[in-house]
This record gives structure tokens, sequence and C-alpha cells, in this order.
């Protein structure tokens, strides 16, 4: 499968940067995942810390960890695949397995998925492969977990990448040149204050990603252009959650159908026009997130908006 290149920033001036890297533009289109994950969920282990009560007491009947996996899957694709689909932006929330001898941090949604050591493992074995690339990992969300828990994983995710590690730097310094000039390409997002203490942990708000959170495809749209223009000038990275979340009488309603069939097939179209109709830029889109990420063809989408961008940069340099 081609693996296509995506590129970063801007870099700050014409000097700084190689004469093929155009310097009036200030953001290109990054394609994400939503719960990147999830492609995997263990219906066997326990119900995760991240669900209620009450889930939890009902998940010990059989069928309701079944019914449960319909609506926590949300990718189908593993990390390679998405890798050589185009995602470099990765949505993660993880957590301890409550009981469990050991500091092991899994991902979660609803049940547990892999182990994150072995997600960084195979995110690593793409980037050995593929030198030039550069992504974005966002630990957003973390659930049984002590700073015990959080030294552990740091150090886990400091053995996966070494010095792919990209340290915070101004966020309009980090161009494709000064990446490969540092042969760096890892960005670790980290929403937890022990990021202070690892110069390799970017912190959560500079990755903020606002949340729709409805069932209804035209509110999510209208709440994604309102974001795109409250969205900083400088300074952060964005990113715009195309994703329909569920509400509890959705999920009793179609519980059998689960989340593709409920809300994502016939909603897709309507997103994927939207995304066409968007520009990378100052205040444009920056990262996109959607659940199914193969359903559509984002990447193609984004890759043609980027190779646009290029080509008006391009003509206004020679005007």
């Amino acid at each position: 499968m081609h693996v296509w290149p995506f590129l970063l920033y801007k870099a700050v001036c014409a000097e700084e940067s190689p004469s093929s890297w155009k310097t009036n533009y200030s953001w290109l289109y990054f394609l994400g995942s939503h719960d990147s994950f999830s492609y995997w969920v263990d219906e066997k282990s326990p119900v995760g810390p991240d669900q209620a009560t009450a889930i939890k007491r009902l998940a010990r009947i059989s069928l309701v960890k079944k019914i449960m996996k319909k609506w926590s899957v949300t990718q189908n694709l593993t990390f390679k695949e998405q890798l050589e689909g185009g995602i470099r932006y990765f949505d993660l929330r993880v957590s301890s397995k409550p009981g469990e001898i050991g500091q092991e941090i899994y991902f979660i949604h609803g049940l547990f998925g892999i182990k994150v050591w072995d997600g960084l493992m195979e995110i690593n074995t793409f980037l050995e492969q593929h030198p030039k690339e550069v992504i974005f990992l966002d630990f957003n969300h973390f659930y049984a977990m002590d700073d015990s828990h959080h030294f552990f994983l740091i150090n886990r995710i400091r053995s996966a990448f070494g010095s792919k590690l990209c340290c915070v730097e101004c966020v309009e310094y980090v161009t494709l040149q000064y990446m490969w000039e540092k042969k760096h390409q890892v960005l670790i997002f980290y929403h937890y204050p022990l990021y202070r203490e690892f110069p390799f942990l970017w912190p959560g708000n500079k990755m903020p990603a606002p949340w729709a959170n409805t069932t209804n495809v035209h509110k999510l749209l209208q709440f994604l252009e309102t974001t795109l223009e409250e969205r900083s000038r400088y300074g952060t990275f964005h990113v715009s959650q195309a994703i329909l979340t569920p509400r509890v009488k959705t999920i009793a309603r179609h519980l059998v159908r689960g989340l593709k069939n409920t809300l994502v097939h016939r909603n897709l179209p309507m997103i994927l026009n939207w995304v066409k109709a968007q520009k990378p830029g100052v205040m444009g889109v920056n990262i996109i997130t959607s659940d199914f990420v193969e359903l559509v063809d984002f990447a193609a989408t984004v890759i043609a908006l980027n190779d646009l961008l290029l080509e008006e940069d391009d003509s206004s340099s020679k005007s």
C-alpha cells in the first residue's frame, strides 16, 4: 500500500526552509481517528473503570458485553493499517486494570483494548520503516491511574520512541524541516500535570479538541464551523472531531445495530461533504478525526486539499 506523506507546520521564514516548502501557509490538513485503538476490545475482561457502576453490574450478563462491543468499537483498522491509510493523529484513552498485579496500562473504551506498549511498538515499527513520517499521539483520558501508573506509562513512551520524540517547542517552530533535521517523528500530548516533568510531553492545552456531544449531524457541522471560527490563531494545534455521540436512548433503541450502523454509515456522506468544503490555513481545519476512517476516502480528500493549498501558495509566490 502506498503511504502518503503528510506535512506539519509552515516554516517561520523563507530563509529557514528549503525552497520546496512555501512560507505563506499556516497549517496543513491532517487526518486522525477517534478512539484510534478500539479496533479490538476484550469481551472477556471486566468492564472498564470509565463506565458507570450500573453498567458494570449489567455487564455480568455475557450478552451485555457483546452489545457494549458494538458501541465501543469505533475503528476497524489496526494502528499499522491506519498509518498506511494516512492517519497521523491518534486519539488515546488509557487505564490500568483494577485488581491486576503490576502497573500495565491498556487502551480503553468501555471495554479494555490491547496493551499500550503493544500499540506503541506497532506504531514505532511503521516509523522505523518511514523515517520522514511524523505523528501526533494524544493521551487525553486516564482511568484508574495514580502517579506511579503515569510514570510507568511515560517510561514506556520514552522506551518506545527514544530520540524520535519531539520536545516541547513553540508550535510555529514545528515545521517539516525542523522535524527532519532533528530526526523527530513523534509529538506526545499528555493531559495530566506530570507533563511538566518531561520535556517530550506537550501539554494537553496545545491540542484542544472541542466535542459536539450530539447525535444530530446538522448540529455537529454547525458546531465544527463555530469552533473553527473561535480557534486560537497561533500557539496551538486544533482537532475538529467529526463524530456523532450516541445517547443512552440511542443505544436502547438500536441495541444490536451498534454505532456504525446507527450513526456512522448514514451520516458520513454529509460529514465528508463538509470536509471537502474546508481549507487548511491560519483559521482553517488542522486535524480532523472520525469514526471508521476507512468507510469513506477521507485520506484522498485531505491530500487533495493540501495539494490545492500548496498550488495556491506556489501561484501567489510567483505572482
